[in-house]
């Protein structure tokens, strides 16, 4: 179907975990003929992948908090990013903002709603989150990555939209892909990550708890580890003594192509995490992160482990036997990992950034658009529906 151009914009807090879906989301309005533009903070400017076609707007945001003194700079910063956003709005006639949550993305929803425009957002987390808090109730849609999302009121079921987290598109290519062979003697491929700054507690404990499985299991360990610059001397330390195979690194470029070969995933469950997880089907040994605002990892976590394609282990009980415990009840036969990878994928949302654009196509459509569309009733789509049903345990291959 031929699109009519529109414009957009997309506004995100300065994380990956913000911008990696809105830099998926205006690949895909782009590529349906779209105009896209991007509202962010400085740190967001230095992401990686943002599109070369995408403009960025750095708006002033301040942070919430109960400091009077930094809580009125934070208003006159966010007053400030309104007015700008405004002038931006005049100039670009967006027909609808889509926000990513994120402090930066505050002015510019808040400025949209006083211009009529309308506006989504996005909650990658399965807890929404501050700004995405302070927005709902005056928003016209909220999409969401998981079927239960905690603080969200139940008033605004109505104008709820599972689509699922967008992921980027040479991991989403890995979905058709077969989980890798493993045999009984076979290598066992081990990613670990923590994160886009890595984490201290899985270099102190993951290979020493490696380390504590059966002979016949670590024999076969391939570790690839991404560490902290300051722990990846101990680390290659610890794995010589082990005498564990073991690539370490800061930063791994080819992250995909990682993943495509590993057998078992240990780190961190952020939203972008487990959305690449469960779109390829990867189990995983996860350690939510203790300080993430509402726990929300610990949340994000939930759906993959009840599915079965996932162990959850809290970081104050992450201890080198507990995790060697939880790779032997999830790794120690190649049918058992075989089945949670199965699981997994099973928790996938591959159409999620179609679905996603669908959604934000809908507002700003012709008149003819909204018949289609059945007069704005909420667009469930039937891959979010398949998606939710499988993880509830119906088969999806």
């Amino acid at each position: 179907m031929s699109h009519a151009s529109r414009h957009y914009v997309l506004a995100a807090g300065g994380t990956g975990g913000h911008l990696i879906p809105a830099f998926a989301l205006a690949i895909e309005l782009d590529r349906r003929g779209h105009h896209v533009a991007l509202v962010t903070d400085v740190r967001g400017t230095r992401i990686p992948g943002k599109p070369d076609f995408l403009p960025a707007h750095v708006l002033p945001a301040g942070r919430l908090g109960k400091n009077p003194l930094t809580l009125a700079r934070a208003l006159g910063a966010i007053w400030q990013g309104r007015a700008m956003a405004l002038r931006l709005f005049d100039s670009f006639a967006p027909s609808c903002v889509v926000g990513f949550g994120g402090y930066p993305a505050l002015p510019a929803l808040l400025a949209a709603q006083s211009a009529k425009i309308p506006t989504v957002i996005h909650e990658q987390n399965a807890v929404l989150g501050r700004v995405n808090r302070l927005l709902a109730r005056r928003v016209d849609a909220i999409a969401t990555a998981y079927s239960a999302v905690d603080r969200l009121n139940p008033r605004w079921a109505g104008k709820v939209h599972r689509v699922g987290n967008p992921v980027r598109a040479e991991v989403l290519a890995l979905r058709k892909e077969p989980f890798p062979p493993l045999d009984a003697d076979g290598l066992l491929r081990v990613l670990v990550t923590g994160g886009s700054q890595g984490a201290s507690v899985l270099a102190e404990v993951v290979p020493d708890g490696l380390a504590m499985l059966p002979p016949a299991l670590r024999h076969r360990l391939q570790v690839t580890q991404q560490c902290r610059p300051e722990d990846i001397d101990m680390v290659r330390a610890r794995y010589a003594t082990h005498q564990i195979p073991a690539e370490l690194g800061t930063y791994f470029e080819d992250m995909a192509a990682r993943l495509a070969e590993t057998h078992l995933f240990s780190g961190r469950a952020g939203a972008s995490t487990i959305a690449e997880l469960t779109v390829v089907g990867r189990p995983a040994i996860l350690i939510p992160l203790p300080i993430a605002t509402d726990d929300h990892q610990t949340a994000n976590a939930r759906e993959m482990v009840q599915s079965g394609g996932a162990r959850a282990i809290r970081q104050s009980g992450f201890t080198p036997k507990e995790l060697a415990k939880q790779v032997q009840a999830i790794a120690l036969n190649p049918e058992a990992l075989a089945n949670a990878a199965h699981a997994a994928w099973n928790c996938g949302m591959p159409n999620a950034v179609s679905d996603l654009a669908d959604l934000v196509e809908s507002f700003g459509a012709a008149p003819i658009m909204d018949v289609i569309r059945m007069a704005g009733a909420p667009l469930r789509s039937a891959s979010a529906t398949a998606a939710t049903a499988a993880c509830d345990g119906e088969p999806a291959r």
